[in-house]
């Protein structure tokens, strides 16, 4: 499997600049740990998504719980997350915050799309990147 390439740091003034996981769009993200909560800050073109900075630990975390591949199931927050798929996961309220990682109303998911690629840039996880059904596990 490869892994996608990757730069930066993960602050705001160095992001990290990665790809989503079918490798089709950039994304640059950053952590900001000044807020309440702090923030994993996610940028695709002129649109910013807050998530939970907390995800980056809690999806590691579940990801080795589960010990296998997980699906990814990106879906927008309007749409409902296929079962027992990281974007299912991220708004369910048995993880561990009790609900929703994204923290922007209307920008709530997209999580099975955005946040895989900073996983496997810090050597938490493999993702798979092919056009479609991609799956990540914990390393």
């Amino acid at each position: 499997m490869t892994k996608a390439d990757f730069s930066g740091s993960g602050t705001k003034e160095d992001p990290w600049v990665l790809w989503t996981p079918s490798l089709g769009s950039q994304i640059q993200m950053h952590r900001d740990t000044e807020g309440d909560p702090p923030v994993l800050v996610c940028t695709v073109g002129p649109t910013v998504l807050h998530y939970d900075l907390r995800i980056i630990d809690d999806l590691y975390a579940m990801l080795k719980e589960h010990g296998d591949w997980v699906e990814l199931g990106n879906a927008d927050e309007q749409k409902p997350a296929k079962e027992g798929t990281v974007e299912a996961w991220a708004r369910s309220a048995d993880n561990r915050i009790g609900g929703w990682y994204g923290l922007k109303k209307g920008l709530r998911g997209r999580v099975g799309n955005y946040v895989p690629p900073v996983l496997e840039a810090l050597g938490l996880a493999e993702v798979e990147h092919s056009p479609r059904g991609n799956r990540m596990r914990a390393i």
